[in-house]
């Protein structure tokens, strides 16, 4: 049996003989106390474990009535007889519990005894000991029940066989009125709580017991079968919880999604305050599966760690651009869900936005290897191949893990920056630590050290990145609102829409959420964000409000930083912005995209071999590469041009012209349209001067020329080819290719 933080009852199950029989229980109800020993043995507290009288008194009765009709055995007896199983009730085996049960009231308290036979007394039926009894009959403990349910109970051992609720009602009754009865004659009840008693109904059938947290019972059993487990569970919360999934659930089953999970950490601690390990309304969609520590494919839920083991390397700035282009990485093309580019993001925003291209770059300058070793480190049991087993899909949904893992890794950094002050710029080592179900579980001791995994100040800026995530529909506007609060979160979507993600924390808490299928049918619209990320935050609403993590002023330093790129201010830089960054930062290079630009009067560009020094107006640039800038500026309309080079002044720009695609050696396999013809290749040029005509060639014929949108169609045999573009200046690009017939 488990119960929560509190003691109450969360879930039990039957032993496997088929009997309801919770663990030994050394607390017996002062009612039932007063109930049984009037009802078995008044005497209990002053005889030996004999109680000489009763036995004559019922020699006398069972000889005048030809048969057994009393037993005369004490309470203490019957402890006896119980645990002597399958004996006859013969003379000679009253006489060995006699023997028995003097040695046993000589070593044990008679409180013990007489909890010992609560706790295993026959109460009808399949059901053993007190604590089974009350809440398969009441449905509550028996620290709770009346006088009239205390005496209804304790009438039953005496002849569980014939008297069962619900059965030989009248004969019940009047057995649990006597006892009444005769609790008002010793002084225990007064009038009325008698009178009002016999008025109480008897139980009519046994009552199904509480299961409120069924995947995280299955969870303790594993370790803990046969035990009174009492568990870090809130159940008001859980509850809560459970009627969340089950309401979003009904939603979702329309379609066709039919399995859900969430759990609630407190930070601190470590705690789990709710588990919600599936759905439970049938069995025949796999809700007996705990999805909560089942593998699913990450989706973008580990895009977060890159980010801030990219910090705590130092190696970028929290708004450092990174290239959002068409890129092709060893025949792999990743792509933005949107299908669109920007050209150049700060990595913050590709971090909320959950850009693809920008995260796979960033993996990639990072390393993989790399990369694999943190995750192991953040102990991420679950990817545990090589690193070229994944490649870099790793960071898009290429590995498994689990919601158990995902929110560990969670509850880790935000204990990690909890503590930061408090351990005056060190980190204790046990702050990494796994979830914890059992209540009286102690904490580990603190094992200090300078560093440990994750900076708290990369921690920190990772988490002032993810409260900037667009919210679902109905949390738009949550900054307007003082009742809402402050959540660092980010959601997940796996490819084919098979698992949605949605893990957020505040200081206090974390909380996971899981929705799909589990067998792993992927549904439209299955997404962390339309999915998971609604039951998030109506986890949140129970919680309490909190204030935001404390800073960690010792691992910040507060730099000048180029307000577009984001890089620390080089000369040419402006604005510049004073602004906190990771002092592990400070090694990053200084901004690149700057550039001093000569004109002359007139606004064009001159150099030294065109214009006088004198006559020159030197002006600061913010400079992309063609492709960037091709882009960036429709969605940055305040992106200034390069202005052109004056007519004659040698163009000394170093890259005005970019193929896009295809790449160098691409192999390109041609489409078929829909009418099962061969379709075009589409190559694509940026040039830095978008009014430009460029000439493109193939196997150095002219196939044609482009303006303004350099994107040129053509029909091209399968084989070896050679792209060649040029444009009005003579500056040109090639490329090899290899066309594969569809066939091949």
């Amino acid at each position: 049996m488990i119960e929560d933080q509190d003691g109450n009852l969360i879930g039990a199950r039957i032993a496997e003989d088929g009997q309801w029989r919770f663990p030994h229980n050394d607390v017996v109800p002062e009612k039932f106390r007063q109930c049984i020993i009037q009802f078995e043995d008044k005497n209990f507290y002053s005889h030996p474990g004999i109680d000489f009288l009763a036995i004559c008194r019922a020699t006398y009765q069972n000889l005048k009535a030809g048969h057994i009709v009393s037993g005369g055995s004490t309470l203490t007896m019957q402890v006896i007889r119980l645990s002597r199983k399958g004996q006859g009730r013969t003379f000679f085996e009253k006489f060995i519990e006699m023997i028995f049960a003097t040695r046993l009231e000589m070593i044990t308290p008679k409180e013990q005894i007489l909890a010992y036979y609560s706790s295993n007394a026959p109460f009808g039926g399949n059901v053993v000991g007190l604590d089974a009894a009350a809440w398969r009959y009441y449905g509550r403990s028996p620290q709770h029940l009346s006088w009239a349910e205390s005496a209804t109970l304790a009438v039953l051992p005496n002849a569980p066989s014939l008297i069962f609720p619900g059965k030989n009602h009248q004969l019940l009754l009047a057995k649990r009125n006597r006892l009444l009865d005769k609790l008002l004659d010793q002084g225990i009840i007064d009038p009325m709580t008698c009178e009002i008693s016999k008025e109480e109904p008897l139980p009519q059938k046994p009552l199904r017991l509480p299961n409120i947290a069924p995947h995280l019972h299955n969870l303790v059993i594993a370790q803990n079968k046969g035990k009174r487990i009492r568990t870090t569970i809130d159940r008001h919360l859980q509850e809560k919880c459970n009627e969340i999934i089950k309401n979003h659930h009904f939603q979702l089953k329309f379609n066709e999604i039919h399995n859900a999970a969430a759990i609630v950490i407190e930070v601190e601690t470590g705690n789990i305050l709710a588990y919600v390990g599936n759905t439970t309304d049938s069995k025949e969609h796999g809700n007996d599966v705990d999805v909560i520590q089942a593998p699913r494919s990450t989706g973008s839920i580990l895009k977060p760690l890159l980010y801030a083991s990219m910090l705590s390397d130092g190696d970028l700035l929290p708004n450092t651009l990174v290239d959002d282009i068409p890129t092709k990485i060893a025949g792999y093309s990743p792509k933005n869900y949107n299908l669109k580019y920007s050209g150049v993001v700060p990595a913050s925003k590709a971090l909320s936005r959950s850009l693809n291209v920008p995260i796979i770059r960033m993996l990639q300058n990072y390393g993989l290897q790399k990369f694999h070793h943190r995750l192991q480190k953040l102990n991420l049991s679950t990817i545990n191949k090589p690193a070229d087993h994944y490649g870099l899909t790793i960071i898009l949904g290429g590995a498994e893990s689990s919601l158990w893992d995902i929110t560990n890794v969670f509850t880790n950094f935000s204990r990690t920056l909890n503590h930061f002050e408090r351990y005056n710029g060190q980190y204790n080592l046990h702050d990494y630590r796994t979830h914890n179900y059992l209540a009286d579980a102690e904490l580990p001791e603190e094992k200090l050290e300078d560093f440990n995994n994750i900076s708290a100040a990369s921690i920190y800026l990772t988490y002032k990145a993810l409260v900037e995530v667009n919210r679902p529909d109905n949390e738009v506007n949550w900054k307007y609102f003082s009742g809402n609060q402050k959540i660092a979160w980010k959601t997940g979507t796996s490819f084919g829409f098979r698992d949605a993600w949605a893990v957020g924390t505040t200081p206090d808490y974390v909380v996971g959420v899981w929705v799909g299928n589990a067998d792993g049918e992927g549904r439209p619209g299955l997404t962390g964000i339309n999915s998971a990320a609604p039951i998030l935050f109506d986890i949140f609403d129970l919680l309490p409000n909190d204030n935001w993590f404390p800073l960690p002023f010792d691992e910040l330093a507060k730099v000048p930083i180029c307000r577009k790129s984001g890089m620390r201010a080089g000369e040419n830089c402006e604005p510049v912005d004073s602004v906190y960054v990771q002092k592990s930062g400070l090694k990053t290079a200084p901004c690149k995209y700057h550039q001093l630009i000569h004109t002359d009067q007139s606004g064009y560009r001159v150099n030294s071999n065109c214009e006088d020094v004198e006559n020159m107006l030197h002006k600061k640039y913010f400079v992309l590469q063609p492709v960037q800038e091709w882009y960036y500026k429709s969605t940055d309309p305040t992106y200034i041009k390069l202005p052109p080079y004056r007519s004659d002044c040698q163009d000394l720009e170093s890259k005005p012209l970019q193929l896009i695609y295809p790449e160098h050696n691409a192999l390109i396999y041609i489409p078929l349209e829909i009418s099962g013809k061969k379709g075009k290749v589409v190559f694509e040029a940026a040039h830095r001067k978008q009014s430009t005509t460029l000439f493109w060639h193939v196997d150095n014929s002219y196939v044609g020329s482009t303006k303004g949108i350099h994107e040129m169609g053509l029909n091209i045999e399968a084989g070896e080819h050679l792209l060649t573009v040029v444009d009005e200046m003579g500056n040109s690009i090639t490329r090899k290719f290899t066309i594969v017939d569809q066939g091949e």
